[in-house]
This record gives C-alpha cells, structure tokens and sequence, in this order.
C-alpha cells in the first residue's frame, strides 16, 4: 500500500491499493491527528465509494469522533459543508477525475483547509503506518441532508443572467447533481444537459476538461444547439473547462483574467491570485481593471492559504481550479459556471469576445518530461539562462523581455512540467528548441 498517500490527497487503485480495511484504518489515524469532535463525510458516484465510505466512518467513529455523512457529494459541497456547519474537518472519497478502477480520500481541517504533503498528510500517513488496532465504532454516523442548502447558497450568489443558452457536460460525475437544481432557478437559462447522470465507470469519457479529447462532444454540440458557450465538469466538480460560442475551448489561464473581471465589477481594487504558469496576459488584464493581480505557486493547498494571507477574492490554477472569497476560500466548478452566467449581466456575450484581447501571446502548453535527476536539470537551466530574471517560487521561472519559461517538478511522478511564452510564435519556437535539448538530457530511460 505504500504510495496511496500523496501530494494533496490519498489515492490508489480498488481494491489492491486502496481496501475497506485500508480506509477504515485512515478514518482512524484522520480522526486522531485531527483530535476534533465532529467531521462530515462526502462521497462520489464510484462503485467503490459506499463502502469505502462506509470503512472511513467506522475508522473515525472508533476514535470516539461523532461523524455527519452527507452522502453523495461534490467535493465543493462537502468544503461548503464543512464550513456551513462549523465542523472540525471533513472527508470527501473520491478519485476525482481518474478512471474508474481508482479511489481516493481528500481530508480537510477546520473552515476547509485542506491536508496536504506539507500540511497534515504526513502525519496521518505516519499515525497509519504505525498499525494500531482499530477498535469497534463508537456509535453511528447521522445523516445530514445538505444539498437543498447548497443549492440555495450557490443560487444566492448569482445575479439572474439575461437570456443564455448553455451546454452543460457533467461527465457522468458529480456535476450532475447540483448544476440542474442551480440553474432551474434562472429561467432565462436553457440548459442542454449532455452526461448528468452519475456513473462509476464513466461510460461516455474520463471526466477530465483539460484532456482536449474529452470535450469534442461538447464542442460539437455548443455548435449544433447555437448555445453560448459550454462547460465541462470533472469528476468530483471542483474543476471544470469552458468553450465559446464558436466551439473553440477556452484556456483555463484565459479564464482566470476574464473571470478577474466579475470580481473586479463586484469588488473594485481587489487582490486576485493567478497560477504563476498563467499567460501575462491575465496579469496585465487584471491591472488593467484596476485590481492587485498576484502571482501564487501551484496547488490548492498553497492557493488557499494564499487567498487567506492576501485576501483575495478569487484566485484560478492552469488545472481549472478556480477559487472564492465568497465561499470560504473552496475551489468549484458550479462557482466557476456561476460566475461566468454573471458576466453576461456585467458585460453581455460572446464569450470569443472575452477570451480575444487576452491572446497577445505565444503560448506552448504545459509540456511534460518524464525525467531523472530534476534538481540537477533545474541546476543547469539555472546556470545556462543565469542573464535572465529568476524567480523560485515553484520550480524555476526565468524572465526575458520578450519571453520567459517556468520548469517546476511533479509532486506526483518522476517528470518535469515546461511552460513557456514569447512575444510572438517564432521567439517561441526558437528558444522552445533550446530548451529541449537540455531538458532531453535528463529524459528517463528504461
């Protein structure tokens, strides 16, 4: 079982990684780092999930914690219930947008921050390891029903949009269970639903926006029903990806900047945190509508605390993580969709004319090496591009006048992760061709 627990969360494949036995034993180590009274418990549509679900509680009630089960969930609106119902932490069993033979457990403390390598998940990890007997639960769990709730809050922060016409792809994860409750209660909204029904084995596609591959159908269809735009939603709905008018996919850096621009209408002069692998674009746009834009390494975790430090009201990720003042600092994709059905309001569509102004750039994507010896590559680019402007807040960030890149390594496997962005698509291409040719000396072979 050794490697289930990882940068931001616990993950494995059913059964031979991740047991009943296995969650029962991390419900009891949880329970004892966390040394609360009461913890709400969450879960996804897996096949695995009610019975790992049901393992966690009896782990965490044998250490005499009183435990809420909310059932199933999305994972903002087990963060939400966290937070609604002054909860010392909270459990949420999924494995997000992974296929369908994996499983896994986000833990949260207090108010929704969230456990991480750097924060609490090693100690839970050691108190397992350690092995001792879990003894007979202490009582039952109480069932909490939380979801008109959720949808009533979510529902009060978006303004009633003018007439909009949106494709809706849940991927047969939990998306599918509040988006509908939300958007019914706009009738200028028309929804076409493609994939809400929740189902385990994702029979349709891995419930993952980033993948371009999983948003074709969406794609075609925003074309075919002459909608607005489309979402998709991941697995556990705390990401999502949208697309235009025109069928073309909006990149998730872009989102940051034009959804800067609804928490600037609402909140004038604030702070908002963008993913230092963002275009600057999204920096200079955010200055532009007179907000603080601040750069944050990557990770909810670090994003979260960030927005604390800061206050920032929103704050997004590359990954479609986008976050919220407005809802105790929690990453969602209903928000993320709320919060774009407001722009309509503020500055009317089409969604191209959002994204237009914030391509300026030449971007690469995130480009990914399977590497050995990391630190000794970021050494070396370090050393070759020493005339550049450095930055170590995550990874290794250099600056040029008419271009800059960001190398940083995997928190979750042997590889390096390359951003890069030009002035235009020829300084882009030559300096890309440099670069790689350090990078392929490191790359891994068998």
């Amino acid at each position: 079982m050794a490697g289930i627990f990882k940068a931001y969360d616990i993950r494995g494949t059913i059964p031979e990684e991740i047991s009943a036995e296995a969650a029962r034993r991390i419900g009891f180590s949880f329970a004892n780092y966390l040394a609360g009274e009461r913890i709400v418990v969450g879960r996804d549509m897996r096949d695995s999930s009610p019975a790992l679900s049901a393992a966690f509680i009896e782990g965490v009630l044998a250490s005499g914690t009183r435990v809420a089960d909310i059932g199933l969930a999305t994972t903002p609106m087990l963060y939400a219930a966290i937070i609604d119902g002054g909860f010392d932490g909270g459990a949420m069993i999924t494995a997000s947008h992974l296929p369908a033979r994996y499983n896994g457990i986000k833990l949260c403390k207090e108010k929704a921050i969230p456990l991480s390598g750097t924060d609490g998940l090693p100690e839970v990890e050691a108190l397992y390891r350690r092995g001792d007997p879990v003894p007979k639960p202490r009582g039952k769990a109480e069932r909490l029903d939380f979801l008109a709730r959720y949808v009533d809050r979510v529902a009060s922060l978006l303004d009633p949009p003018p007439s909009v016409k949106l494709v809706v792809d849940a991927g047969n994860g939990m998306g599918g269970l509040d988006t509908l409750r939300v958007l019914e209660r706009f009738p200028g909204c028309e929804v076409v639903p493609l994939y809400m029904e929740p189902d385990g084995e994702f029979p349709n596609h891995v419930p993952n926006p980033i993948l371009p591959e999983t948003t074709v159908e969406l794609q075609e269809r925003v074309i075919a029903e002459g909608a607005d735009f489309g979402v998709a939603f991941d697995g556990d709905a705390d990401r999502c990806g949208f697309i235009d008018e025109q069928g073309q996919r909006v990149p998730s850096d872009l989102v940051i900047g034009i959804l800067a621009g609804y928490y600037l209408h609402r909140s004038p002069g604030s702070t908002i945190l963008y993913d230092l692998r963002a275009s600057h674009a999204v920096a200079e746009r955010i200055a532009a509508l007179g907000g603080i834009p601040t750069k944050t390494r990557v990770g909810h975790s670090f994003v979260k605390r960030r927005m604390r430090e800061v206050d920032a009201v929103f704050a997004g990720e590359l990954s479609g993580h986008y976050y919220y003042r407005d809802m105790g600092y929690i990453d969602s994709g209903i928000l993320s969709l709320v919060s774009l059905l407001g722009l309509y309001r503020v500055q009317g569509g089409p969604v191209s004319d959002w994204v237009r102004p914030l391509q300026t750039y030449a971007q690469s994507g995130e480009i990914n090496f399977h590497v050995r010896g990391a630190e000794a590559l970021l050494r070396e680019l370090e050393s070759v591009y020493g005339d550049g402007e450095a930055d170590h807040l995550d990874g290794l960030t250099v600056e040029y006048p008419t271009w800059w890149f960001n190398v940083r390594q995997s928190h979750t496997e042997p590889a390096v992760r390359l951003v890069m962005e030009a002035d235009d698509a020829e300084v882009l291409e030559r300096q890309k061709a440099k670069l790689e040719q350090i990078v392929n000396k490191y790359t891994a072979r068998s």
